[in-house]
């Protein structure tokens, strides 16, 4: 039991006071709106979508407006609600090859059918700050386009065609939910691809560029990224066929990875693969370099102990929202633990004294 502190619940309540005040800041200021923060934060609001495993624009808004743009805290938030939400069912899996693309890159091949679509991108600009910004001008008005609508099959489809690209089975198993499951090891393949998706942007992305550095000797190239809209369709039992429920923006990365063959396996290319919610591509790619280091027993590859191969290392600490906890648990109050630590050391103190002091006692003694 914690010992007491006088006007503890007193002193919480003008903690949150205080809090809200902050995150106002200076009232002279007009107030940021949800709709400000969707429009203009997207790629936050995305992030905060992606890892919150909720994907509602309006409510990652109002999350990261009540953390005070803390996304970690915002997803936190996001997690906490959607535990509150009633399931109505499942819905149909994507297609993502119909996915009306807003950016859609090969780096594997210049000429694909539907071609390269740059969309709006950081990939060209030259990394200065825009005072324009600052003085609140005008946005230069952007050509019009629109997304590709007609289908846009796979660059990894190409190589398929060719016999050298490792063949994935398709299983009509429905995969296992971790936010309903526990997750336990070893793990099969949805089981990861789902944690990585969950997992920290930061913590993916350090382990990603880790494959890149040589710890899992993993060259990749990027065979496709696609950013857009895909239908969302459910079953409906009473009808008897599938309606479109909605669509939702996603960021898809295929990365090709050298193999030079195994036992089992015949020398051909392997893949990765990364699907994320909203625009989030660095959080894709980053995800497909894991996904594919993490398949080593699978393809028959050796374990070079790179810690992008460790399956338990990588999924059981990706997840910013358990680390955070456990992290942060340790600045509320511990009194009674470390009364009984500075008992201990004083314990210690007064043997490790006593014994020297006899040991001088006895060469005194002997001289």
């Amino acid at each position: 039991m914690y010992v007491a502190v006088k006007g503890g619940e007193r002193a919480i309540d003008n903690a949150h006071a205080w809090l809200a005040e902050e995150r106002r800041g200076d009232q002279s200021i007009a107030e940021m709106t949800l709709a400000q923060i969707r429009a203009q934060l997207k790629l936050a609001v995305n992030r905060v979508m992606a890892e919150g495993s909720l994907y509602d624009p309006d409510l990652a808004a109002l999350a990261i407006k009540q953390s005070r743009g803390d996304l970690i805290e915002a997803i936190f938030l996001i997690r906490a609600y959607r535990t509150t939400l009633p399931r109505f069912g499942n819905s149909r899996p994507v297609e993502t090859a119909n996915m009306a693309c807003d950016r859609r890159i090969s780096a594997t091949f210049k000429d694909v059918p539907g071609g390269q679509v740059l969309g709006p991108t950081f990939d060209y600009t030259h990394r200065l700050l825009d005072f324009k910004l600052a003085a609140e001008g005008e946005v230069p008005e952007a050509p019009a386009a629109e997304p590709r609508r007609e289908p846009t099959p796979h660059v990894t489809s190409f190589l398929r065609g060719e016999d050298i690209i490792q063949t994935e089975e398709e299983s009509d198993a429905t995969p296992k939910d971790i936010t309903r499951e526990p997750m336990s090891f070893p793990a099969d393949r949805a089981t990861r691809l789902q944690t990585l998706t969950r997992g920290d942007e930061g913590f993916v992305l350090g382990m990603a560029y880790s494959t890149q550095r040589g710890y899992a000797r993993n060259h990749a190239f990027v065979g496709e990224l696609r950013i857009g809209t895909v239908a969302v369709e459910m079953d409906i039992p009473e009808l008897g066929f599938a309606i479109e429920i909605g669509e939702v923006e996603l960021t898809e990365c295929e990365t090709v990875n050298q193999f030079k063959g195994s036992k089992t396996e015949p020398p051909q290319f392997t893949r990765g693969y990364g699907l994320v919610f909203g625009q989030t591509e660095r959080k894709a790619i980053s995800m497909a370099l894991v996904d594919r280091a993490l398949r080593w027993k699978e393809l028959g590859e050796d374990n070079l102990g790179a810690a992008a191969q460790d399956e338990e290392f990588v999924l059981s600490h990706c997840d910013n929202i358990q680390a955070t906890g456990f992290l942060e648990h340790i600045k509320l109050p511990h009194y009674v633990d470390f009364q009984s630590e500075l008992e201990l050391v004083r314990k210690l103190r007064r043997e490790a004294e006593a014994a020297r002091t006899e040991a001088e006692q006895a060469r005194e003694a002997a001289e």
